[in-house]
C-alpha cells in the first residue's frame, strides 16, 4: 500500500485504474495500492506537485500481536450484558 497526500488547499479528485477515483480534501491523505501508483494520470499529478506519494514500506496500520489495533474485532457483537425483551408485554 502507498499513501497519497493532497498538497494543495483545494479538494482533489485523483484518478485511479479501472475508472476509480479517490477524493482528497485539502491537506488530507488516503491509501492506494502499489499497482495504482503506476497509473499515468496519478504520476502526472505527482509531477505537478499537487499530491505527494509516500511509500508505507509494507507495514500494516492495524498492529501485530500484542499491538494496539484490531483487538476489538475478535469479540464479535458483544453486547454489554443487556437482554432485549421481545414479544407481548
Amino acid at each position: 500500500m502507498k499513501t497519497i497526500k493532497n498538497k494543495t488547499t483545494k479538494p482533489l479528485r485523483v484518478p485511479l485504474p479501472r475508472g476509480k477515483t479517490v477524493h482528497l480534501g485539502p491537506a488530507k491523505s488516503g491509501q492506494i495500492t502499489t499497482e495504482a501508483a503506476e497509473h499515468p494520470a496519478l504520476k502526472k499529478m505527482v509531477d505537478a506537485g499537487e499530491i505527494e506519494l509516500i511509500d508505507d514500506g509494507g507495514e500494516s496500520s492495524t498492529g501485530g500481536p500484542g499491538g494496539a489495533g484490531g483487538s476489538g474485532a475478535r469479540h464479535g457483537h458483544g453486547g454489554g450484558g443487556v437482554m432485549r425483551r421481545s414479544g407481548d408485554r
